[in-house]
């Protein structure tokens, strides 16, 4: 009978019930169960299995460079990092408000890494999160466009709840990715969020843009509800080399 309870479990795909209930009966442990207890042990267990499965197909959909955690955020004094600021964004009701979170600093300082740290903890509450390097996005934006997938890949980011762009402003953008920023960022405008990183700062991004106008535009949309990180200290890429530290690397 167990057996065939089993495999009805597993054929069913309650895998968190069929290994609850399999580890039960291998340690005798259905004995000390109420029947009432049991069902809600296999419950329970089939809950959690499929919340920690939901939370993988979350965070490989996102395509992180790396794993990153809020608790490994390096708090180091010259870094200039508002502790209270890094865990209230990271309850994640930021997304929730729409709003966006804009990280500066110069090169190797933590930016990609304060903001995947948050992209990872927004997966594991339940939202859509996806990560790009923007070099690289607006590169396969332009294929796209190419082989008449454009509207495949924009419906795509339109539909996360978080967009992830990283260095941002790396390179000067053209006309092309221009439109296609301005035609993301509207479409998002009000309705989804997003986390900038930056090696520049915000005063700096009109000329990364370029085309005033269209500037204009995209950075209001970006800008008025947006929170702010400006990261100061020296790069923790040549720090680590120098010393070993504790925590967060990028």
């Amino acid at each position: 009978m167990n057996t065939n309870t089993l495999d009805k479990l597993r054929a069913m795909k309650f895998y968190g019930m069929f290994h609850a209930f399999k580890s039960s009966l291998e340690t005798g442990q259905t004995n000390n169960f109420t029947a009432d207890e049991l069902l809600a042990h296999l419950i329970d267990a089939e809950w959690d299995d499929r919340q920690n499965r939901r939370i993988e197909r979350q965070i490989y959909s996102a395509k992180f460079r790396y794993k990153a955690s809020i608790e490994d955020v390096n708090y180091h004094a010259d870094r200039g990092i508002d502790r209270n600021q890094i865990k209230r964004l990271a309850d994640c009701t930021f997304i929730s408000r729409n709003e966006n979170i804009l990280i500066s600093g110069s090169t190797g300082i933590g930016k990609s890494y304060i903001g995947t740290a948050i992209g990872y903890q927004a997966c594991m509450l339940g939202y859509r999160v996806f990560y790009a390097s923007t070099p690289k996005l607006f590169a396969k934006l332009k294929m796209a466009k190419a082989d008449g997938s454009y509207l495949k890949e924009t419906s795509k980011l339109e539909r996360q709840q978080l967009l992830i762009f990283d260095d941002f402003g790396i390179q000067p953008f053209d006309a092309q990715s221009r439109a296609s920023l301005m035609e993301i960022i509207e479409d998002r405008h009000g309705k989804s969020s997003m986390i900038i990183t930056s090696q520049l700062p915000v005063s700096k991004w009109h000329e990364v843009i370029g085309e005033k106008t269209i500037a204009d535009a995209i950075l209001d949309r970006i800008v008025h509800n947006a929170h702010r990180i400006d990261l100061k200290g020296e790069s923790m890429r040549r720090k680590r080399k120098a010393e070993p530290i504790e925590n967060e690397y990028e």
